[in-house]
């Protein structure tokens, strides 16, 4: 899919979530104790696709997806053909930091 609104994004990610969930035999109480997660909060996520980020990423650790999607965020790793290639390319510039008076 070449163009995805943040809403539905939001849709599959929770009917992800929920599939997994169910297929893992887990209750919206059993999951929510297990990754410390409000109920309520999980309830929401599951409903309307709001959930804060730090319970996402516990709710994903539960169900064994953390590691994935930490991976499919990750930047391409530069590939080189040629050692002229290797050659040309520079190592990204270190960020200077000043002082704000």
């Amino acid at each position: 899919m070449l163009f995805m609104t943040v809403s539905h994004a939001q849709k599959e990610l929770r009917k992800h979530i929920f599939e997994r969930r169910i297929a893992q035999g887990l209750t919206q109480k059993g999951l929510a104790l297990r990754a410390g997660v409000n109920i309520h909060s999980l309830r929401r996520f599951e409903q309307q696709g709001t959930i804060s980020l730090e319970s996402f990423l516990k709710i994903l650790m539960v169900l064994d997806s953390l590691e994935a999607v930490v991976n499919a965020v990750k930047p391409p790793e530069e590939t080189f053909s040629t050692i002229d290639e290797v050659l040309k390319s520079s190592p990204p510039k270190a960020r200077k930091r000043g002082w704000r008076t």
